[in-house]
């Protein structure tokens, strides 16, 4: 274990939550897709993770990539996720809600964190949109939420330092830098007194030769847009085919 400072590791699969733990983590957050920003691990890696691990377990609840504002449907589904983690024994629970214009919807996420209880509550990296951090600090002090998942609204947490300092100063709330941390620059938030950082340390492994065709597609990776099976689209072809028939 680490001296004063908690290490949070972004687990992205079962062998990243074992490793994690092997390597002497404090804790995990258990996600999947790191390329999308981390959405909802399945329930069978969650509760693999959840058998073989004692360290602390947070899980990210996110249903999908793309923006933060969910629609009454998503926003059931990450209910369900909560309450399926508080089945499992999970620590705490990654999570939070936008509104379009980017502010906090403090309504929902305060119904989130009372769902998570006894589990404490993190707000993710949505914060680093919101465009009064200050002000988004003391509302969510109020609601419950236990700490908060920040690059300092900056691409890094390295070049967000100034504002992961000034927001530390400013809350009882736990600031927890994310975003670009590694070896090269970790003691710098143990130098400016921050209780606990998040990092997930991947390393790429190659495991097969480069396929000839390629499975990721680049237009789902815009988080402006949001993919959905189109109604109109789907009845076209449908109808193209019973006039086939």
């Amino acid at each position: 274990m680490t001296e004063n400072m908690k290490v949070e590791i972004c687990a992205n699969s079962y062998q990243s939550a074992i490793n994690a733990e092997k390597a002497g983590a404090d804790r995990i957050e258990l996600c999947s897709e790191l390329a999308i920003g981390g959405i909802t691990p399945s329930y069978g890696l969650l509760k693999k993770v959840m058998n073989a691990l004692t360290i602390p377990v947070h899980v990210l609840i996110r249903p999908r990539s793309g923006d933060f504002t969910f629609s009454d449907v998503e926003f059931e589904i990450i209910k369900e996720n909560i309450l399926l983690c508080k089945e499992l024994g999970v620590t705490g629970i990654v999570s939070g809600v936008l509104h379009l214009d980017n502010t906090i919807d403090f309504e929902r996420t305060k119904e989130l964190v009372a769902l998570s209880k006894p589990m404490n509550f993190t707000f993710h990296r949505a914060f680093d949109w919101t465009q009064n951090p200050l002000e988004a600090l003391k509302n969510l002090e109020e609601i419950g939420v236990v700490r908060i998942l920040t690059s300092g609204q900056e691409t890094s947490s390295e070049k967000g330092i100034n504002n992961l300092v000034a927001w530390n100063m400013s809350t009882n709330i736990t600031i927890m830098p994310g975003g670009g941390i590694n070896k090269n620059n970790v003691q710098l938030f143990q130098e400016n007194g921050f209780q606990e950082i998040h990092l997930s340390a991947t390393k790429q492994t190659q495991t097969i030769n480069k396929p000839s065709i390629s499975m990721n597609s680049s237009k789902h990776f815009d988080e402006t847009q949001i993919a959905v099976s189109d109604i109109q689209q789907i009845k076209n072809c449908i109808e193209i085919l019973s006039n086939e028939n």
